[in-house]
């Protein structure tokens, strides 16, 4: 390319949630891009920083961090950017799911889902934009919303999950208006059914059922978000904030 305008070259990437799922996958398509990857989840991802530095000659780093305290977050951040200089992306992507009726919701389930999928994301994007801001720079945040923020999935009951992305997909756009002049860019992806670790309690008779729903037939890839991820943390996206890209097969559209 005469304009390599996708290319994270010289970078540094921070992943929440990149233990395993979409945060692995796109985190080692990122690698792959030429950035630095810092991975921050509630379990230890030296193992999977350690297999992508290997496998893509960059710098890999991760951090046990609970994104439900930003006091925490703050002190993860500190010793990722003291290790590699800088930040300059955010993938916001650490997130729960609940399948429970609203009737039967204890109220520690609720805040438990709200807190890591809408606080954990606001702790995280304010303490990225914070330390951009005291480095006088501008970067990216890609947060990871769901197309369950616009639709009410059907048939699992998950009010407490669809209103907790409904909530990042407004947070996201409120952060880009925010931050416009401070040269920080906010975006979040809106995946659809995508086969990862997060679905894997949930019973063949459901699977078989989503896939019946979703005009594609199947469901997605973590790998068929990297892209999307990409383009809005690269220098291919500069006039693109508050944007929400859904990556669904189909599945809102009909």
């Amino acid at each position: 390319m005469k304009h390599d305008i996708f290319s994270l070259k010289g970078k540094v990437a921070l992943v929440t949630g990149g233990n395993r799922g979409i945060g692995k996958v796109v985190a080692e398509y990122m690698a792959d891009a030429g950035a630095d990857i810092a991975i921050m989840d509630l379990d230890d991802a030296s193992a999977v920083a350690a297999a992508i530095a290997a496998e893509y000659g960059v710098r890999a780093t991760a951090r046990v961090c609970d994104v439900t305290r930003r006091e925490d977050v703050r002190a993860a951040m500190a010793s990722i950017a003291g290790e590699l200089g800088t930040l300059d992306i955010l993938f916001n992507n650490a997130g729960i799911v609940m399948h429970k009726p609203a009737l039967e919701l204890e109220p520690g389930e609720w805040e438990k889902v709200l807190g890591v999928n809408l606080n954990g994301v606001f702790y995280v994007a304010a303490e990225f934009a914070s330390r951009l801001v005291s480095e006088g720079k501008g970067g990216s945040i890609v947060n990871t919303a769901s197309m369950s923020g616009s639709i009410v999935n059907i048939p699992q009951q998950q009010a407490s999950y669809n209103t907790s992305k409904a909530a990042v997909i407004h947070l996201t756009k409120s952060l880009a208006v925010e931050w416009a002049d401070k040269g920080i860019r906010v975006n979040c992806i809106s995946p659809g059914y995508i086969a990862t670790e997060l679905i894997s309690f949930v019973s063949p008779e459901l699977l078989e059922t989503w896939r019946g729903m979703i005009p594609f037939k199947r469901l997605g890839r973590p790998e068929e978000l990297a892209g999307a991820v990409i383009y809005l943390a690269s220098g291919a996206s500069p006039y693109t904030s508050g944007c929400d890209i859904v990556i669904d097969g189909c599945f809102t559209v009909v």
